[in-house]
């Protein structure tokens, strides 16, 4: 497949994020998925080859200089999630965020982080009413199909595809911003992270996996370029 050159300068790769006793914290160059650790009896740990076959997909299809292709997560109760600007948040059931959970989410948000959350069937009304908490301010919205997260390096001109049928929903994606800046990007009826992962894992059809990879280098180019 012909590589796709993607011009980022090293010191744009990572969004700022300043730590709490530091103030800005310097980020390494490379990029990873990160994901997010959380409470409630969700499976926040599914498909961990997701984001593993993700990072592939980055290294051979574009120049992004993206780190060791492995697993990483972080728990939402440590200092360490100031030093993450991609964190993915996913699984089948409930989530739940303490008082001070809520206040360290939105503190990462507010210092430059982004979060990805995918619902993987299961997740939606647990991480609406979790994301309240963190937006009391402002309602969930959902992003127009020519909003540049859908044509930042490959084109979706009918916004996200489907991946996997549910309840046979069309797919749908929603934002929160601050400060114009768009922090939050959830995808619901489309579960793009499980065409990330192993084939045998959900047998999905190449060309399914291809659209999922496509669209997850979509978010990550334009989380990188904004």
């Amino acid at each position: 497949m012909k590589k796709i050159f993607i011009v980022i300068i090293a010191f744009f790769i990572a969004v700022t994020v300043y730590s709490q006793n530091d103030g800005i914290n310097k980020l390494s160059s490379s990029f990873k998925i990160v994901r997010l650790k959380y409470s409630g009896g969700g499976d926040w740990y599914n498909d961990p080859s997701s984001e593993v076959n993700m990072m592939d997909y980055l290294k051979k299809n574009t120049v992004i200089d993206v780190d060791e292709s492995k697993f990483y997560s972080v728990d939402i109760n440590s200092d360490d999630i100031f030093n993450f600007p991609f964190i993915l948040i996913t699984g089948h059931g409930n989530i739940s965020f303490t008082d001070a959970e809520v206040k360290r989410l939105r503190q990462y948000l507010e210092r430059g982080g982004f979060l990805y959350a995918d619902d993987d069937y299961g997740m939606d009304k647990a991480f609406r009413r979790e994301m309240e908490k963190v937006f009391p301010d402002q309602k969930m919205q959902e992003l127009p199909f020519d909003h540049k997260i859908y044509n930042s390096q490959f084109s979706f001109p009918n916004g996200l595809p489907k991946i996997h049928e549910h309840d046979g929903k069309p797919p749908q994606g929603y934002g929160y911003y601050l400060n114009g800046r768009l922090c939050v990007y959830y995808t619901y009826e489309t579960n793009i992270s499980d065409g990330w992962a192993e084939p045998r894992e959900h047998e999905d059809p190449p060309e399914k996996r291809e659209e999922s990879f496509k669209m997850g280098t979509n978010i990550i180019v334009y989380v990188l370029n904004n």
